[in-house]
């Protein structure tokens, strides 16, 4: 009996530290960017980003502002387009769609050099993987 409640100490202090290191891993890269889009926000750059970006996101059911979102978890990561979200005043609806979009292509150079390492053409898979996004947003943008 002792010894099971040793281990699950292990168990408990391993888990909270692995948490904590896994916590303060994404909240270096999404703290920033919510703190630079929130910023953006107060400057004519997203108000142009939103103007160009505005036409091509109506087709989405989002507002120009998203695209950045996209633009960031394709080219980074998933987890700056969650700081990039998270300072944008998105419905659930939006939230939905971009999140969906996102997850099926983020990450897009990362993935590629992956992909080119199991021998996949990297090409081909990230213009899949865009296209796919793509083509998922206007279904979402029709069906919710």
């Amino acid at each position: 009996m002792m010894r099971e409640a040793v281990e699950i100490k292990k168990s408990v202090c391993r888990g909270l530290t692995r948490g904590a290191a896994t916590t303060w891993k994404l909240a270096r890269v999404v703290v920033p960017v919510y703190l630079l889009v929130t910023f953006l926000k107060y400057t004519p750059f997203l108000r142009w980003l939103t103007g160009l970006c505005a036409p091509l996101m109506r087709y989405f059911g989002l507002p120009g502002e998203a695209a950045l979102a996209l633009v960031m978890g394709n080219v980074l990561n998933i987890y700056s387009a969650v700081g990039v979200i998270t300072s944008l005043s998105l419905s659930s609806r939006e939230v939905t769609i971009l999140a969906i979009m996102l997850l099926i292509s983020h990450s897009l150079p990362m993935e590629s050099a992956v992909a080119a390492q199991v021998r996949v053409n990297p090409l081909l898979i990230g213009i899949f993987r865009l296209v796919m996004s793509l083509g998922t947003g206007l279904l979402l943008n029709l069906a919710l």
